[in-house]
C-alpha cells in the first residue's frame, strides 16, 4: 500500500512521513522542490503542487491513502483526481477554527470536498499551533531575549506539531477513524506570559516580556516578514480566516484561547497524553537561540 503525503516538507507533513516510514509502509512525498526535500531514505519524493492539480498525475498513481494539506481553491479538483486514481482514504490537515465556526473559507472547503467524494475521510483539526510562538517571538528572543506582545494574560492550549502528526498517522494507518473529525489541543491552558517563562527555562536564560499595544505588535510582526507578517492580523485577533477585519475590542480571538466544546487531546486517539508546552519548548530550544 502506497500512502501519499502532500505538504511533505511542512512542519506537520515531514513528521507524518517519519511516522509512516517507522510503520514500514510505502511512502510517496509530494513537494514542489524534490531536490531540497531532505526526507528519510526509502521515501519516494515526487514533484507536484496542490495549487496546480494537473501536476499531481504521477504522484497519485497507485496511491490508496493520502494525507491532504489544505489548499481550498483547488480542493475539489485535487480530490476528484485522487478518487479517479484509486485513492480510498484521505486524511485532511484542517483546523480547530472549523469546529468553532470561525473558519468557513480556508479549511472548511477542503473538508467538504473530501466528504462529498464518498471516500473514507478523517479530519485532523488542531487548535493553536505551539509553533506560532516560534514564528512570532523567535526573532526578538534570538536578537534581544525579549517578547513584545499585547496580551500577557491571554491563555491558549498550544498544540505540539508532533501530536498532530501522531493523530494524522493513526488515521492513515488504522481502521476506526473514518468519518471522524478530531479537534486537538494541548493538555492544559497556559497564558502568554507563562509561555515566555517556559521558553526561558528551556533556554536557561532570562527572557523579558514587554507589553505593547495591539497596533504596535502588528507593526513589529509585519516588519519581521515571513509567517509573522502574513499572519499578524489573524494571530492577534484582528481578522478571521477569510481576512475579514473584526472588532479589536474582541481581539483575543476566543477560539484561540478557550478549548472548544468536545476538544480532545491526542490521548483519545493515540492512547498517549498530549505533549505539554514545556516539552515543546525543550524540543525547540535550539530554534530560539
Amino acid at each position: 500500500m502506497t500512502i501519499l503525503v502532500t505538504g511533505a516538507t511542512g512542519n506537520v507533513g515531514r513528521l507524518v512521513v517519519d511516522r509512516l516510514v517507522e510503520a514500514g509502509v510505502t511512502v510517496r512525498a509530494l513537494t514542489r522542490d524534490p531536490d531540497a526535500a531532505a526526507l528519510p531514505a526509502g521515501v519516494e519524493v515526487v514533484a507536484g503542487d496542490l495549487s496546480r492539480p494537473q501536476s499531481l498525475t504521477e504522484a497519485l498513481d497507485g496511491v490508496r491513502r493520502m494525507y491532504l494539506f489544505p489548499v481550498a481553491r483547488t480542493a475539489r479538483e485535487v480530490v476528484g483526481l485522487a478518487e479517479r486514481a484509486g485513492v480510498r482514504r484521505i486524511v485532511v490537515l484542517s483546523s480547530g477554527a472549523v469546529t468553532t465556526g470561525h473558519d468557513t473559507g480556508f479549511h472548511l472547503p477542503v473538508e467538504r470536498a473530501v466528504e462529498a467524494s464518498g471516500l473514507e475521510w478523517t479530519h485532523v483539526r488542531p487548535g493553536e499551533f505551539a509553533l506560532n510562538k516560534l514564528w512570532l517571538w523567535g526573532p526578538s528572543i534570538r536578537a534581544e531575549r525579549v517578547v513584545r506582545d499585547p496580551y500577557p494574560m491571554a491563555a491558549g492550549y498550544p498544540t505540539h506539531e508532533m501530536d498532530i502528526a501522531d493523530v494524522a498517522a493513526a488515521a492513515l494507518l488504522e481502521d476506526g477513524h473514518t468519518g471522524r473529525a478530531y479537534t486537538l489541543c494541548g493538555p492544559a491552558p497556559i497564558d502568554n506570559r507563562e509561555q515566555v517563562r517556559v521558553i526561558a527555562e528551556a533556554l536557561g536564560e532570562e527572557i523579558r516580556f514587554e507589553r505593547v499595544t495591539p497596533d504596535r505588535a502588528r507593526e513589529i510582526y509585519r516588519k519581521q516578514g515571513g509567517f509573522a507578517a502574513a499572519n499578524a492580523g489573524f494571530l492577534l485577533g484582528f481578522e478571521d480566516y477569510s481576512g475579514v477585519e473584526v472588532d479589536p475590542s474582541d481581539a483575543h480571538g476566543k477560539w484561540r484561547h478557550e478549548a472548544p466544546v468536545e476538544m480532545p487531546t491526542t490521548e483519545a486517539v493515540t492512547g498517549r497524553p498530549a505533549r505539554t508546552f514545556a516539552q515543546w519548548a525543550r524540543d525547540h530550544a535550539h530554534d530560539f537561540r
